[in-house]
């Protein structure tokens, strides 16, 4: 046994997966048998407390994997858990459009979230290990990651602001052609059964069934971009999926506090774009030296640097609304 939880699963030994994948288990039973079995509306001071004991997790986890597998791992972990946390608040602009669209009723946005975090879970490992098979066979692919990632960073410095609508989307609307919808919502649940129009008693979705695959959908986008850029900072797929997941967790509970104030993050965008340049065209500067990796301690400055700027030159920009709306 212990010879069996030693023995290394994609390079890492397999009982640090397993530690990682219980903590994961219990923050969940957690979240969903203990804190919010009613479903129930979360407040902004709840959502803060709750944020702030997922970021301490997700950076104490940080601190063991630096004790585990030493400094330099330590170092990628946290940059890739602050690239991914600040690439993930992005996301909250497009899921407060989707809950808007839908008419989510706020005592129910926490269910849809749960339930997206466990799709995003599985879906960000099925996309980390098929990039990590991509760039262990390939090595150059990582070129490949870092110029899409420039490019991306460009488009999304001068994309607009703001986020569309999802049901003017080709892909709502060759669902909502393919699912039977109800024509409300019905509390919590996702689908129900009721007649339908020659009367026979057949399963339905409902709308709040459609936010979530909205919701889900919108992560698979993100991640186009998130998966790259962690993989610029590390080819290690355990660095790479567990500061996805601890960074997403604790962002689910962020959203009821961000949610209402997103308008005060106006040029976040445009300091994620610069972050996405930085990140792709990092690997080409390495590769011109001659090092083996850009230097991490560097990477975690420049990352935090801009995150900061970002978000300090967006609260001084909107000061302004503040004041109109006190």
């Amino acid at each position: 046994m212990t010879d069996l939880l030693l023995s290394q699963t994609l390079g890492t030994p397999l009982w640090m997966w397993l530690a990682f994948g219980a903590i994961v288990l219990i923050l969940l039973a957690l979240d969903l048998g203990v804190l919010h079995r009613k479903e129930r509306e979360i407040g902004v001071r709840e959502s803060l407390l709750l944020s702030g004991g997922y970021l301490a997790l997700g950076l104490g986890f940080g601190a063991w994997v630096w004790f585990q597998l030493g400094q330099q791992a330590g170092l990628e972990y946290v940059t890739g858990f602050l690239i991914e946390k600040s690439l993930a608040l992005d996301n909250v602009f497009v899921i407060a459009t989707i809950f808007a669209a839908f008419a989510v009723p706020r005592a129910y946005q926490h269910r849809v979230l749960f339930w997206g975090v466990l799709g995003v879970i599985v879906l960000r490992g099925v996309m980390i290990g098929f990039g990590a098979a991509l760039v262990a066979s390939f090595e150059w692919v990582l070129w490949i990651f870092a110029a899409f990632l420039i490019v991306m960073g460009a488009k999304m410095f001068f994309a607009d602001k703001a986020p569309k609508d999802p049901h003017d989307s080709q892909v709502y609307r060759w669902l909502a052609a393919r699912i039977r919808l109800t024509a409300g919502f019905h509390g919590s649940r996702f689908f129900v059964r009721q007649p339908d129009a020659t009367g026979r008693v057949v399963l339905f979705a409902t709308p709040l069934f459609m936010a979530l695959l909205m919701v889900e959908l919108a992560d698979v986008v993100f991640a186009v971009d998130s998966v790259p850029a962690i993989f610029s900072i590390t080819t290690d797929p355990y660095i790479v999926y567990t500061s996805n997941i601890f960074a997403i967790l604790g962002l689910r509970a962020l959203y009821f506090a961000l949610a209402a104030v997103v308008a005060r993050f106006a040029y976040l965008k445009q300091a994620l774009a610069a972050l996405l340049v930085f990140i792709g065209g990092k690997v080409f500067v390495a590769e011109a030296m001659g090092w083996e990796k850009f230097p991490a301690p560097v990477s975690l400055a420049v990352t935090g640097a801009l995150l900061a700027a970002g978000i300090g030159w967006s609260l001084y920009r909107t000061r302004s609304r503040v004041v109109s709306e006190a």
